[in-house]
């Protein structure tokens, strides 16, 4: 009895593993039949040979409806090694135009693993890419003797006018980085770099189709798989219309010729750049190609820097610009009324210290001062600032002044949509704490008043502080796409951002700026039947000062606010003024008078020298 329960028990269990092991293998075939696609796709890749089909890029426009940046055919060099047999490499290089040393090394990076992840000799792998339409032309007549090659058509870029290199951007091929973080790529793909074309890259870039072709055993193409039905459109890119005037841009750019520096105009009421030129530049078209490589190298290699955007990345002191920003702060903070007189005796003097200034009635009010650009009313109206009761200490005091020109816009990036934006510098009490002990005071940091020392800002800034001045009190984030195919603007570039100064005291600024024009330092700026309000900067450098204007136009119905920054280009009336004026003229009457386009032609043929080199 004992036995026959033992030999039952055995029974059961040996059933039992049994029926385990099968739930294992049916499990295991479930998940490799169902659940896991590897087995068919390695089944699919023997008998289907998926081909990408690219989308073609998004077009830009200008502000105007004049085309920017369209796509011209490109076509690409492919290699599927198992395919490649009996190859004539001398004829086969000779008819792309390339060394024997270039196929070898081509050959060897497209196999190796490292480099190429996505490697496989099986399917089609980029060799050589963005062949023109000539070159193509050329090579698809002797395609057929070159077993395993193949041709992929996509498109590259054509920039239709020889300016905004630095906004415009370019295409480069990804790298591990880019396939790693967004699986949209693959090697020998191309994105935006820089500019517009990187900012905007998911956007314009649209989104891959897909043609899935028959193989026969040998791995040879026999047609499409059932007629297509299995194909995957593309989804071309967005359009995007640009807040730029493409003439403007060229006007700004033209005048910069020979030059370092920037013009950045802007729109006030929306925030929208109406230009943002860098000098020196470069064509976009230099960037486009399979000369970009060596165009590139070049361009990084100039001693000059034409690769970097000035009016986003330059930072700089913002000389008597900034002389705006501290009478809004003293106006706000009652540390002076618009009638408020300080003397100045060929500058600010006071315990031993001295700020020089040039020549002008004294003592003087506010407006006056503004339209003289005197150097010691501003570092008076600090002086009292910083040591004022009310605050409780310096550090306090300082404070309060950090937080109005945060306010403006001044120390943080402000958030233009393009990639690379500097932030500029504005110290704080911490920073002074550190750098004097603690022992500090107005007199320490007077220079600040008056846009030098440690503050810095970049051409965007002073020109949005233009538009902030022209809005009396608010800006709108500045932004060069105007609109986006099918798509929103993002709420920051159509949101207001107040500063802590009360309209009123904006008014009383819009005053001097205006004076400026009729009887100051800006009166180069005078333009016909406009009413144009502008502040002149000479910043201070350890070579020749640096030439800066800031201003705006009509005066109570603004359309247009520019900054202009030219390296070592000495007093703001120089370059900057003129300049300014110009392209105010330009954008706001639709043309130059013969008389500007004189000025425009000298400005232009100007050549400011930097150490051995001109620009």
């Amino acid at each position: 009895m004992n036995n026959n329960y033992r030999y039952e028990n055995r029974k059961f269990v040996i059933v039992a593993i049994v029926m385990a092991i099968v739930l294992v293998y049916i499990g295991r075939l479930f998940y490799l039949q169902i659940l896991n696609d590897e087995y068919k796709e390695y089944a699919d890749s023997n008998a289907f040979l998926d081909k990408t089909v690219y989308p073609s890029r998004g077009v830009m426009y200008d502000r105007t409806g004049k085309l920017l940046v369209s796509n011209q055919p490109a076509y690409d060099v492919m290699v599927c090694m198992r395919n490649v047999k009996d190859l004539d490499t001398l004829a086969f290089c000779q008819s792309l135009g390339i060394t024997r040393e270039f196929f070898d090394k081509r050959m060897a990076d497209v196999k190796n693993r490292r480099l190429n992840p996505g490697y496989s000799s099986y399917t089609d792998q980029l060799f050589l890419s963005q062949l023109t339409a000539e070159d193509f032309a050329m090579f698809q007549e002797q395609l057929y003797k070159f077993n395993g090659f193949s041709i992929q058509r996509r498109a590259i870029r054509q920039y239709n006018y020889p300016v905004a290199g630095h906004l415009f951007g370019d295409l480069g091929e990804v790298s591990k980085k880019h396939i790693a973080a967004d699986d949209y790529y693959v090697q020998g793909d191309f994105i935006g770099t820089q500019g517009i074309e990187s900012y905007y890259e998911k956007q314009l870039r649209g989104e891959k189709g897909k043609e899935r072709l028959l193989r026969d055993a040998y791995g040879r193409v026999k047609g499409r798989y059932m007629e297509g039905a299995m194909d995957v459109a593309p989804v071309p890119g967005k359009n995007l219309t640009l807040s730029i005037d493409i003439e403007l841009q060229a006007l700004a750019e033209r005048l910069l010729q020979n030059k370092i520096g920037s013009v950045v105009a802007i729109e006030p009421s929306t925030g929208e750049v109406l230009c943002l030129a860098s000098s020196p530049g470069f064509n976009p078209q230099m960037l486009t190609g399979r000369q970009r490589g060596e165009n590139h190298r070049l361009l990084s290699k100039d001693k000059q820097k034409p690769l970097l955007n000035r009016a986003i990345q330059g930072t700089y002191p913002p000389g008597s610009t900034f002389k705006t920003s501290q009478a809004l702060t003293y106006l706000q903070e009652g540390i002076i009324t618009p009638e408020t007189s300080f003397p100045c005796a060929l500058g600010f003097r006071f315990k031993g210290l001295h700020v020089g200034c040039h020549a002008h009635s004294s003592p003087s009010a506010l407006v006056p001062s503004l339209a003289t650009s005197c150097n010691s009313y501003f570092c008076w109206g600090l002086y009292r600032m910083i040591g004022s009761e009310k605050y409780g200490s310096s550090q306090e005091a300082f404070t309060r002044w950090k937080d109005h020109m945060v306010s403006m816009g001044f120390g943080y990036r402000l958030g233009i949509d393009l990639p690379g934006e500097a932030r500029g510098f504005i110290p704080n009490s911490a920073f002074y704490d550190k750098w004097y002990g603690g022992r500090w005071n107005g007199l320490t940091i007077i220079s600040v008043s008056i846009g030098q020392g440690e503050v810095t800002l970049t051409p965007l800034q002073i020109a949005n502080l233009g538009a902030t001045i022209a809005n009396r009190g608010y800006y709108i984030a500045p932004h060069v796409v105007k609109g986006i195919q099918d798509e929103a603007l993002d709420s920051i570039y159509t949101t207001p951002k107040y500063t802590m100064v009360e309209k009123k005291h904006y008014e009383t600024v819009a005053q001097g700026m205006r004076e400026a024009v009729l009887n100051g330092t800006c009166r180069a700026a005078n333009l016909p039947d406009i009413e144009v309000c502008g502040k002149t900067g000479t910043a201070q450098n350890r070579g020749k000062d640096h030439s800066a204007f800031m201003g705006f136009a009509p005066m109570n119905d603004p359309k247009i606010a520019v900054a202009v920054y030219v390296e070592n280009g000495g007093f703001g009336a120089v370059y900057g003024v003129p300049i300014g004026a110009l392209i105010m003229e330009k954008y706001l009457t639709g043309t130059l008078s013969e008389a500007s386009e004189k000025k425009a032609n000298d400005l232009q043929q100007r050549v400011i020298y930097y150490g051995n080199q001109e620009r």
